[in-house]
């Protein structure tokens, strides 16, 4: 028997490890909010009196970027109330959700659905469904007409995934969701609701400041946390050594460690980030809230063990994919593909 195998902890362990950080803690979570969006009202009325005020559209794209990033906070915090652990109280959890999404822009319900379908298929080839970023093995993508493949790589490309797709998600997607069944009456009441509190909102806030103050203070600020959250997804789940397997082998335990990347960033940029760098460790006890994943980090070696990824390295996940069923990892485009064999025979 290998010995290296036996002293792998098993799940049960790892998740016994987590289970006392997935407790809320209201105090902690009401502060969250207040220094959360306190800041990202205090920093847009900011902004929008450098519009009204003529300082110079320089300086309210400044301004933008650290608001950008509690807008960021702002979505973990939905985030969590959608895995009912922001509180303790679902009830609690489900009404600052729906609120947030005046904010975020993202429908509570519906993003809850997807984003729960995400957590249970994560990895599985035979289940890339609601949530993810579309990923092609290499057979499906040589497979391919050469539009299929024209189409894939725009998609996978970095200025359509960084540019074009917040602008997709934001305006598009989650205004209008026709990927959901009709049948999820829930889901589409949630969007609807959503979209008519989002009108009344923008409605009364161009009445009030002007719809050129509205656009130019919240478009950059949309368009910068919208490329920060889907690069932050991104090298989340996609990295070289990463997980991909399929149905009949796919294991929850190893699709969260193996599959989800630590993200070791600067203590500032995991505050803005709600924490959400400890993927591994949300993935595999998704009901610890943001503000408790690095305790749960740090309370043992044995939840450290996983894809670790820096700023400088995570730039090298820009170049991976198509999954490969034979290596057993992420590669490139065929050129970088066909090098990367050579490297392996």
């Amino acid at each position: 028997m290998n010995a290296d195998a036996d002293s792998q902890p098993s799940v049960t362990n790892l998740r016994q490890l987590c289970a006392r950080f997935a407790k809320p803690q209201t105090g902690r979570a009401v502060w969250q909010l207040i220094n959360t969006l306190v800041p990202f009202a205090a920093m847009w009325v900011l902004m929008a009196w450098s519009v009204v005020g003529h300082w110079g559209y320089g300086w309210t794209l400044l301004m933008a970027i650290p608001t950008a990033g509690l807008y960021v906070r702002t979505f973990i915090i939905q985030h969590d109330c959608g895995h009912g652990s922001f509180f303790a109280s679902s009830r609690a959890n489900d009404m600052v959700g729906r609120c947030l999404g005046l904010v975020t822009l993202f429908p509570y319900g519906y993003w809850k659905k997807t984003h729960a379908i995400h957590h249970g298929t994560s990895g599985n080839l035979d289940r890339r469904e609601m949530g993810d970023i579309e990923t092609l093995t290499v057979a499906e993508y040589r497979a391919r007409s050469w539009l299929g493949r024209l189409s894939y790589r725009l998609y996978r490309s970095i200025p359509v995934l960084l540019g074009v797709g917040p602008v997709y998600q934001f305006v598009i997607k989650h205004r209008f969701p026709f990927d959901l069944p009709f049948t999820w009456k829930r889901e589409w009441a949630s969007v609807l609701f959503n979209n008519l509190a989002l009108a009344l909102t923008i409605i009364a806030m161009g009445f009030a400041i002007g719809w050129h103050t509205v656009f130019l203070v919240h478009l950059p600020i949309v368009l910068l946390a919208g490329a920060a959250g889907v690069w932050l997804f991104y090298v989340q789940h996609t990295f070289e050594d990463a997980y991909w397997t399929r149905k009949g082998e796919w294991d929850s335990h190893e699709a969260a460690i193996a599959g989800s990347s630590y993200y070791d960033l600067p203590g500032i940029v995991h505050w803005f980030t709600g924490n959400i760098g400890y993927h591994h460790i949300h993935h595999l006890a998704s009901r610890i809230p943001n503000y408790r994943l690095r305790e749960a980090f740090e309370s043992s070696p044995l939840l450290q063990a996983a894809p670790r990824l820096t700023l400088w390295s995570s730039l090298k996940c820009a170049r991976m994919k198509l999954w490969d069923e034979e290596l057993q990892r992420m590669v490139g485009f065929p050129k970088r593909l066909k090098q990367a064999q050579a490297r392996s025979a």
